[in-house]
């Protein structure tokens, strides 16, 4: 997927429309009773409310990366697991949190400053990256700037992060698998791949740059 040169509008349209579709189930669910088509219990109005809000915040954020910041082509297979990666962060968080009846309390808040925390840490290190490659002086260079001086992957990392808050908001331990498998699936398959296309496009730079550097966690891993 990495190294693509097509714009991949097709690909492109399906995630976002994709996510539209998600977006209207989760509102269904969450504030049109459909909790009790599947009899399960009433969850709190309040947390409902974030929860949705959680889900507006990650598709507007979505559509800007995939619109805007994604320079690269998408491939089939990308799309379709993204899209499933989301169904899985809307539907499952959405069903978890909107059968909790706990009124909201200071988890909660630590549920959504780690949801900020972590959008912010992965939309601004691809924005400042963005910014950085329209410079035609920095063509064909490897980025090491930003936050990207704080992780190879800190855009992984702030991703995990957003995932952990979510979970954390639906106070539900099932929640807690999500962000387990995405850690999994970071630090096993995408990083790996993604180390192996960065070693063979920048080398040295690329060799010298990861031994200085954490690659996920800053300044742990």
């Amino acid at each position: 997927m990495y190294g693509l040169a097509s714009q991949s509008w097709p690909q492109r349209i399906t995630i976002l429309a994709s996510e539209s579709v998600l977006l209207v189930i989760v509102y269904w669910f969450l504030f049109l009773n459909g909790n009790e088509v599947f009899q399960l219990p009433t969850g709190n109005a309040q947390r409902n409310v974030l929860l949705f809000g959680f889900c507006l915040a990650v598709c507007f954020r979505m559509s800007f990366m995939v619109i805007y910041l994604l320079k690269r082509g998408i491939t089939w297979g990308e799309a379709g697991s993204v899209s499933v990666a989301f169904a899985i962060y809307y539907l499952g968080f959405s069903i978890f949190g909107g059968i909790q009846d706990k009124p909201l309390d200071w988890i909660d808040g630590i549920a959504v400053f780690l949801f900020l925390a972590g959008s912010v840490i992965n939309t601004l290190s691809e924005v400042l990256r963005d910014q950085w490659k329209k410079h035609s002086s920095n063509k064909g260079k490897l980025y090491t700037g930003g936050l990207f001086k704080y992780a190879i992957h800190i855009n992984y990392f702030g991703d995990f992060v957003w995932v952990s808050g979510f979970a954390l908001l639906t106070r539900n331990w099932w929640s807690g698998l999500i962000p387990f498998f995405l850690l999994l699936l970071f630090v096993l398959l995408n990083i790996p791949h993604h180390d192996r296309y960065l070693r063979g496009k920048y080398g040295e730079e690329f060799a010298q740059y990861e031994q200085n550097v954490k690659r996920f966690i800053p300044f742990i891993y």
